[in-house]
């Protein structure tokens, strides 16, 4: 597992999940399972941004391609432009 993906793993369960004993990997399904809503991918696009250091594009983005760890990545790394 990458650096970024245990921190992103570690945000999830911690400020966004917040269920106790809930444990997740870089393919846990969030979106699809219902563990994570729509209104949480926000914060999680944000913290997606200052774990790659990539601006992402909302507009670019779909819930379908925040559905686990794994794809929030790959999504950084294929729509997301470096920081400056």
């Amino acid at each position: 597992m990458t650096p970024e993906a245990q921190q992103m793993i570690e945000y999830i369960v911690e400020e966004v999940i917040r269920r106790p004993g809930t444990q997740i990997d870089e393919n846990t399904p969030l979106v699809s399972s219902g563990l994570i809503d729509s209104m949480s991918l926000v914060d999680i696009l944000l913290k997606l941004e200052d774990v790659t250091r990539n601006r992402i594009p909302a507009g670019k983005v779909q819930a379908k391609d925040m559905d686990t760890v794994e794809l929030m990545l790959a999504t950084s790394q294929r729509v997301g432009k470096p920081r400056l």
